[in-house]
């Protein structure tokens, strides 16, 4: 059994979908980062599933070298989330809306 293009699209939309509607929904700044990795994480699939319709590597090395990025991203990202809770106590978006502080 071989999975098709359209199926490899239609998981990658849908995760893509979801990770979108969390960015925009949720308040708390760890869940729209995973939201963020999940839209990420959708494009990559969606590389891997042209990658394999078209018989060549391009689209697997691409996603090898976002992985990659994605590593260090995450990384500066969660630093970035600690620091900005041990500075205010929270993590909800509302209560972050003022950067003047």
């Amino acid at each position: 059994m071989t999975v098709g293009l359209n199926a490899f699209l239609i998981v990658s939309g849908l995760l893509f979908t979801i990770g979108f509607f969390g960015v925009l929904l949720r308040r708390n700044t760890l869940v729209i980062y995973m939201c963020l990795e999940l839209m990420l994480n959708a494009v990559n699939l969606a590389l891997v599933g042209f990658s394999r319709y078209n018989n060549n590597l391009d689209g697997s090395v691409f996603v090898f070298f976002i992985i990659t990025v994605a590593a260090a991203e995450v990384a500066v990202g969660l630093a970035i989330i600690v620091a900005l809770y041990r500075r205010r106590q929270t993590v909800m978006v509302d209560q972050l809306s003022a950067m003047r502080d």
